[in-house]
């Protein structure tokens, strides 16, 4: 007769991990009264995500049990300590208090050793899955029980009975497995035909930097999950997996207008300033003021009570901060008040997916613009990243879907006459800002014009661009119609010298 299941094994269908990603992931958890494979590479976290979700089961009143033949008490305890926990209400049966009650008899029977030992693990496992009934199992690991077994129909056959009598009492089990055979073949097809659900944890060890962790949904019965590659890391709390951004999934409506920069010269240029949802990139070489622009826009809508956001790569707050107040823009008292935050990305910490969280976090929280300082220092700061286009090509999508200004601002190298970008990632953007400088008069000077805007008519003029001394701010000078050849670097000056504009 089978037995009652737990109230909230019966109300709920899903299971849910305690791990707020995995969850998103796999729409709302695990179905339960299944079998699941837990499988990835020695140091991926797989016991602190099973140790999750028999905590979450705790918490949710369910009756939970953690079998390990590869750990002992100890070992589990000091990894729970490391986050913690507690195991208290975790009722635990380790390979020790199995192993007492095998040897004895395996040498003095007839049978073979591991037949012995088999039968003696299974009908110690049932016994105690008849006494608890529990909602929640891990099973670690299957490596262990695999060498057990010795051969393959053994194996099969001890999996299937205590599947079956995990079944009975609707237990939803997650069974722990290290990675076995090559690319393509990591999952044990012993295990396969008996698991609802295979989820697969990665760790790659890039040239430079720390581990780059992702996981991956391989199979799902019956259930609609998130499917590809999603980076994870693992923190003190456990796992925190961030889910792949999909643009389409995140559309909100909004009001179309124009966000000024305060500087009536620079609005004109632009045709009335950046649009609300639409992508911006300022390019141009080093110390050509385009991180001075992006940061006129983020001061000027934060005054306008608004929040705005600054992801730094390349260079540190401190930086930022003191280059801002020089320019007479009150940004300490905008990062002070919550409308203004800023962010120093260091190189090589941080994954696209754990970057595009951030990113998304901002948006929830209420910010109507967004700077990303520079994609140099994106690019540089994910090295290997084979479709790194691709996710930033999502991430700018996602943010013109909320009605996000977003400013991206990406240095060129070489001459002044011949200037390269490191990438062409002009598709991406709605708005091209070019800044370059050129020679005139024995003096190094600066200009600006805007190359494209998607959303509407913009000036076709080249005009001077100067960060003027003594708190002045960014100024923009009248159309240079005097010169000819600006973007080559080196004009011809066809004009009267007060044309030019003076510091």
């Amino acid at each position: 007769m089978r037995a009652e299941n737990t109230l909230s094994s019966t109300d709920d269908p899903r299971c849910p991990t305690g791990i707020e990603g995995l969850d998103n992931i796999l729409g709302g958890g695990l179905p339960r009264n299944c079998f699941y494979l837990v499988q990835g590479d020695p140091g991926s976290g797989k016991t602190t995500l099973a140790l999750q979700f028999l905590l979450e089961g705790v918490r949710r009143g369910e009756s939970v049990f953690y079998v390990t033949l590869s750990e002992t008490e100890a070992e589990l305890v000091k990894v729970a300590r490391s986050h913690d926990w507690s195991l208290d209400s975790i009722p635990l049966l380790e390979m020790s208090a199995i192993e007492s009650l095998l040897r004895p008899e395996a040498q003095t029977t007839v049978f073979h050793p591991s037949e012995v030992e088999l039968t003696k693990i299974t009908n110690l496992l049932v016994e105690h899955i008849q006494k608890l009934k529990p909602s929640r199992v891990v099973f670690d690991s299957l490596s262990e029980f695999r060498l057990i077994a010795e051969t393959p129909l053994r194996y099969r056959r001890h999996l299937l009975n205590l599947k079956q009598e995990f079944t009975k009492y609707g237990s939803t089990v997650l069974l722990l497995d290290d990675k076995m055979g090559t690319v393509g073949m990591t999952a044990d097809p012993h295990v396969l035909s008996l698991t609802h659900g295979v989820i697969e944890l990665e760790q790659l060890s890039p040239d430079y930097g720390k581990a780059r962790r992702r996981m991956h949904v391989t199979k799902m019965r019956g259930v609609r999950y998130r499917e590809g590659y999603h980076d994870y890391t693992i923190v003190k709390g456990g796992l925190q997996i961030f889910p792949r951004l999909i643009a389409a999934e995140h559309h909100v409506d909004f009001q179309s207008e124009s966000i000024s920069s305060g500087i009536n010269e620079l609005d004109q240029l632009l045709g009335g300033g950046l649009d609300r949802g639409t992508t911006t990139l300022i390019l141009g070489p080093a110390g050509s003021g385009k991180s001075s622009l992006a940061v006129q826009y983020a001061v000027r809508i934060t005054g306008n009570d608004e929040q705005a956001a600054i992801f730094a790569f390349d260079e540190t707050l401190g930086i930022l901060t003191a280059r801002a107040e020089a320019l007479g823009l009150p940004f300490k008292q905008y990062l002070a008040n919550g409308r203004l935050s800023a962010r120093q990305i260091d190189p090589a910490e941080i994954s696209p997916g754990e970057f595009a969280w951030s990113v998304r976090q901002c948006v929830e929280a209420g910010c109507k613009l967004l700077i990303i300082d520079s994609l140099n220092g994106y690019m540089n700061a994910m090295p290997g990243e084979r479709y790194l286009n691709n996710q930033l090509h999502e991430l700018t999508s996602y943010l013109n879907q909320q009605g996000v200004v977003t400013i991206l601002v990406m240095a060129q190298h070489g001459t002044m006459a011949a200037l390269e970008a490191p990438a062409d990632l002009s598709y991406l953007c709605d708005t091209v800002v070019n800044m370059r400088y050129f020679e005139t008069a024995g003096e190094v000077k600066k200009s600006i014009a805007v190359i494209k805007k998607r959303s509407g008519n913009h000036e076709r003029s080249i005009r001077e661009f100067m960060i003027g001394a003594d708190r002045k701010g960014v100024r923009i000078g009248e159309p240079l119609k005097d010169f000819r050849g600006i973007l080559t670097g080196v004009p011809r000056f066809e004009g009267p010298p007060e044309n030019i504009m003076r510091s």
